[in-house]
């Protein structure tokens, strides 16, 4: 019985061809940027967390500055860390080893073109080395990397060495000017996956104190913990240690403490609302192409008044109408969702390609789950379906005699 209905509801679709592509538009258009949208973003949640991932779950990061910004006298004040923060954070219990690195933008020139940029100081003690370097998967994939004792000289990234930060491209043995001081180019490192940071320049930690005058300056402290202790629980003695010692009350932190999994968790919880807004605004084309449906099939119940009343004189039920019309709605937005989830993968692949390409990040990746694809085909022939009720209804109530005289 169902596959007669199917066949019948398909037939109507097809002898109204033109109407039936038109009624679908609202659908597909709906489905396609609800799909392109939740790929995109499950893909940039998964390679934001890669990347967090990378830091290690036994890393704990300490910046200064409360992480908000205003005029002076606001109350979002920011202060430096020094040294004397690294002592009192290694006295913590739980805290394994120190590392720290400083990072600033800096003035770079090449072949007579200068330009900005960051520049990066790293420890080179083996040790303290190691830690830094567990927060990047990166590699040096020409040249060597940079070990204890090296003076001038530099390691560069992937758009540096590529020509697509400065005009010409740059290799090993080149020499960079730095601040109006020369280094010559020891290593480049494989691709990190965002422009920022793929035209960035390492240097050792001694030559960035000498190159901008700031030892007593440090921009990143990274604590690597025991083995046995409780990452959370680390990162809040620290925070609780440092605090008593700025004489600071909880809530008014000039400094921050976060661990791996928090700076995930806070990319997660933004990022889910912002992507939450935007599949909001794409659903309210899913809602113009539900009453596109609904519009046409009450059109389509007033053309085929009388063909109802034949087939409810000959022993139709109201419910074998009821259930062709809403089958017909129902695949009207089913055929809809296929068209729209194929834009869809269209669409993200698009900018994923542009996003590699021509922006030169690895970031924006398109990832199509299972639930993805079936929940877009379920959710678009629940849309098609639930518009057709009322038509459906009004159909199946028709009495036959009012039908077969309608004209």
């Amino acid at each position: 019985m169902i596959s007669d209905y199917l066949k019948l509801s398909f037939n109507n679709l097809r002898q109204r061809g033109l109407r039936s592509w038109l009624t679908m538009l609202g659908i597909f258009i709906g489905i396609a940027a609800v799909v392109s949208l939740i790929s995109l973003g499950q893909g940039l949640q998964d390679s934001v967390n890669q990347q967090f991932q990378t830091l290690g779950a036994d890393k704990i990061t300490v910046m200064a500055g409360s992480g908000f910004s205003g005029p002076p006298g606001s109350g979002f004040s920011s202060s430096k860390l020094t040294d004397h923060d690294i002592s009192l954070i290694k006295k913590v219990s739980g805290v394994k080893n120190v590392a720290t690195m400083s990072f600033k933008q800096g003035k770079v020139e090449y072949r007579n073109e200068i330009k900005y940029t960051y520049i990066y100081g790293l420890p080179l003690e083996p040790d303290l080395k190691e830690i830094v370097q567990s927060i990047s998967a990166v590699k040096v994939v020409d040249g060597r990397e940079l070990k204890s004792g090296d003076k001038g000289v530099i390691i560069i990234t992937q758009n540096i060495a590529n020509g697509k930060f400065f005009d010409k491209s740059v290799k090993v043995r080149d020499t960079i000017t730095i601040e109006d001081k020369d280094f010559k180019v020891l290593g480049i490192v494989g691709p990190i996956g965002n422009p920022i940071d793929d035209s960035s320049i390492w240097i050792s930690l001694d030559d960035y104190n000498e190159l901008f005058n700031e030892k007593d300056n440090i921009g990143m402290i990274i604590v690597q913990t025991e083995q046995s202790a409780n990452v959370t629980g680390v990162a809040a003695n620290i925070e609780r240690s440092m605090r008593r010692d700025r004489n600071l009350k909880e809530g008014e932190e000039n400094f921050r403490v976060s661990t791996s999994e928090q700076l995930a968790q806070s990319f997660s919880n933004v990022f889910g609302i912002i992507q939450t807004v935007l599949i909001g605004i794409a659903a309210i084309s899913l809602v113009v192409g539900g009453i596109g449906i609904m519009n046409t099939m009450y059109t389509s119940v007033l053309e085929r008044t009388r063909e109802i009343g034949i087939m409810k004189a000959i022993g139709a039920r109201n419910s074998d109408i009821l259930m062709i019309f809403l089958i017909e709605s129902g695949l009207l937005g089913l055929a809809g969702g296929l068209i729209g989830i194929g834009i869809g993968i269209g669409l993200s692949k698009s900018v994923e390609f542009i996003g590699a390409s021509v922006l030169g990040t690895n970031l924006l990746r398109a990832s199509f789950s299972p639930t993805l694809i079936i929940g877009a085909l379920l959710f678009s022939f629940i849309v098609g379906s639930l518009s057709g009720v009322l038509p459906a209804i009004q159909a199946s109530r028709l009495k036959p005699v009012d039908a077969l005289r309608y004209e």
